[in-house]
């Protein structure tokens, strides 16, 4: 049979770049990196249980828009619990407790949530998909999150005890630890965007009763100002930022996608130096650079993963279920190989020369 038949006609594994994990992950902490400021502003004009929930109402509009206009299906059976805790986590804990941290404490305080969440979210990881990164990954991941926090201490002039506001913070990163290593694994299943777009839709009731309790006490009176934030929070930080963030923990590895948010506080305190006129001296600039330092340097720890290698990814963003992979197109092609060939050309590879590898884009 020869090579240029149909019957052997090439065709292709697509496996996602190594890189494409990192620049989705990326893409999602710019979008969320002004979360902490706008919500800032809009506690000035806004209680925060209603920026805290109502924003969650808003994205969730756009997220039942969009489930409806593609027509995607339903989550089944046991999907509905991961997808509550996701919600639990990135819906309701998260926007709610750094709303109420933030009336009191400052935006460059509140980046110490920001610097906390890689460490966190890592754990998480561990402990819910068995990811066990290498010595040198924990190494960078420690210095880096221990720089962070100590950085976003000293330029908000750090902190004598811990108070209330503290504690909601601590509190905020555990539930966003616990949403974001869900909804990253949930993600490979379901899709990336329809994680999250699920888990508002599912949230929305509670959040709309939440903003309702809060708009009959406290009647909105915000300015235009602190209404444009609260459009960020609701379509940027809510919903949008999303897509990119849990497509980057799909594409994964989880772990090393999570190292991206040690960035994060630097460009928080960038945009609260430039919105909200706070002092930015040589301590951001030392800080940024040793934070970024350590980031760099767990981003390229490759981690040991006790799953094999990465599964191909359709278009919808979802990851393969019953895609071939490489060893299963070498023991087919093996299988069907013409008699003449000889042994030792067929163990010279282990894939078929007519079967390509390349790297997904998307």
């Amino acid at each position: 049979m020869s090579r240029q038949s149909s019957a052997t006609a090439p065709w292709t594994i697509p496996i996602p770049a190594t890189s494409a994990g990192l620049w989705w992950g990326l893409t999602g902490v710019v979008a969320f990196s002004l979360t902490v400021p706008l919500t800032r502003v809009a506690v000035g004009g806004l209680s925060p249980l209603f920026i805290g929930s109502g924003r969650a109402v808003v994205a969730a509009l756009l997220a039942g828009a969009a489930l409806a206009a593609t027509r995607q299906s339903r989550p089944a059976g046991a999907q509905w619990l991961r997808i509550g805790v996701v919600a639990a986590g990135v819906v309701v804990g998260f926007p709610i407790l750094t709303s109420y941290a933030l009336t009191v404490t400052p935006a460059s305080h509140g980046a110490v949530v920001i610097a906390l969440l890689p460490a966190a979210t890592a754990v998480a990881a561990v402990l819910r998909v068995g990811e066990r990164p290498g010595r040198a990954f924990w190494s960078f991941s420690a210095a880096g999150a221990t720089a962070a926090v100590l950085f976003a201490l000293l330029h908000s002039g750090g902190a004598g005890h811990v108070g209330w506001a503290d504690l909601l913070l601590f509190g905020a990163v555990l539930a966003a630890a616990v949403g974001y290593a869900e909804g990253g694994t949930l993600a490979r299943e379901i899709g990336s965007w329809q994680t999250v777009s699920w888990a508002l839709v599912v949230a929305a009731p509670l959040m709309i009763v939440l903003t309702a309790v809060a708009a009959v006490r406290h009647p909105p009176s915000g300015t235009l100002v602190e209404w444009a934030c609260f459009g960020y929070l609701s379509a940027i930080s809510m919903f949008l930022g999303f897509f990119a963030w849990y497509r980057g923990l799909a594409i994964g590895p989880m772990s090393r996608v999570s190292q991206v948010q040690l960035v994060q506080p630097i460009m928080t305190i960038g945009w609260a130096a430039l919105l909200l006129r706070e002092q930015v001296g040589w301590l951001t600039l030392a800080g940024g650079l040793v934070v970024i330092a350590c980031a760099g340097g767990a981003v390229r720890s490759r981690p040991v993963r006790r799953d094999a290698a990465q599964r191909p990814m359709n278009s919808g963003g979802r990851f393969s279920t019953n895609a071939r992979g490489p060893s299963a197109a070498s023991e087919e092609a093996n299988t069907a190989a013409p008699t003449r060939a000889s042994s030792a050309q067929q163990s010279s590879s282990c894939l078929p020369s007519d079967v390509r590898i390349v790297a997904s884009t998307d």
